[in-house]
């Protein structure tokens, strides 16, 4: 039976919904507005619901291109938006107190031209204010009817529980791939037993399988994915092997390598979403083409064995990052 619509909030989405952030910030240089407004307006035509941008992306940039896009066609899109980390220069902290949350809030809503966003994440933990008190200023926003339901954002098991203790938490939203395995530890599970949506955020191992990286030198002056320990050195070398084998499984199952990428974190549960980010309109076109494909169990193995925590070489963020994770990781051989 293929894949059927999940529900986000209670409300039925397409698994695979927009991470709209390559259309304003980290991955090098980004699409001109008029570019970023059509690939948006052809993400709703292919059969995108849901579609996820933030404050930090951009700086409002990614926030004012969504609510253009999205007027005249609000009721398409279960949208979601993220507060909490701030950047000003080379500053750059987070922020997650009541009265922050609650100004971040109304600056989103006038961005994004409307007068509720359906989710709204806190995109990092605030380890200077307690989790509870975060939750319910934001459950004081679902009262009042300008979100619709609580999100968090790279947060540990433990955290999700003090917060659905406050209010019910809608979606957890990670980072989650076959190369990327951290939520397996404690996170997966714990959306499941609360009935959390578990949102995967850079499923196809940003841009990595999606065949989309084979020289990370090539990549832009300020694209991200440089600093990143797993795209460097020898790290880099051992991780493009894997790379190359993944491809080829894609190939014998008939498949693209985003969409064999797509379907393994979808075949993760019931209660798994992906939102791929892409700056072209073909990628996004791809990603969506096989949404519904049930993953056969012998390639699911396959790609387990393939690529895993103990295959995959460096980190997933360098070390300076580190401190502002609340997710669960792996101890260091």
């Amino acid at each position: 039976m293929p894949i059927q619509r999940r529900p986000i909030a209670g409300r039925p989405t397409n698994p695979v919904g927009l991470g709209c952030m390559s259309l304003s910030w980290a991955y090098g240089g980004r699409p001109s507005d008029e570019d970023g407004l059509r690939l948006l307006d052809r993400a709703i035509e292919v059969g995108y619901d849901h579609f996820d941008t933030a404050r930090l992306y951009g700086l409002g940039h990614n926030e004012t291109q969504v609510g253009k896009a999205l007027k005249g066609k609000r009721d398409k899109v279960f949208l979601a938006s993220k507060m909490g980390i701030f950047a000003s220069g080379e500053k750059r902290g987070i922020d997650c107190h009541p009265d922050t949350i609650r100004s971040e809030l109304e600056v989103s809503l006038r961005l994004l031209q409307t007068d509720h966003i359906d989710l709204y994440y806190m995109h990092r933990r605030d380890f200077s204010v307690p989790i509870e008190d975060s939750v319910g200023a934001m459950a004081d926003l679902v009262r009042e009817g300008k979100i619709g339901a609580i999100g968090l954002s790279e947060m540990s098991a433990d955290t999700l529980r003090k917060a659905a203790a406050v209010h019910p938490i809608a979606a957890m939203q990670t980072e989650y791939s076959p190369w990327t395995r951290q939520a397996e530890i404690a996170v997966l599970d714990a959306c499941r037993e609360l009935g959390t949506t578990f949102v995967a955020f850079s499923p196809v191992a940003r841009g990595v399988l999606a065949n989309g990286v084979a020289d990370p030198a090539a990549l832009e002056e300020k694209d991200i994915r440089r600093a990143m320990p797993r795209f460097q050195g020898d790290n880099w070398t051992h991780n493009y092997g894997l790379v190359q084998q993944f491809n080829a499984i894609a190939t014998r199952a008939g498949v693209t390598p985003a969409q064999l990428s797509l379907a393994w974190v979808l075949s993760r549960g019931e209660h798994v979403v992906a939102i791929p980010g892409t700056g072209k309109i073909a990628h996004l076109e791809e990603n969506i083409a096989r949404w519904d494909w049930v993953l056969p169990a012998d390639v699911a193995a396959e790609v387990d064995t393939l690529i895993n925590q103990q295959t995959v070489a460096g980190h997933r963020y360098a070390g300076a990052m580190l401190p502002t994770i609340d997710t669960e990781d792996f101890v260091e051989a």
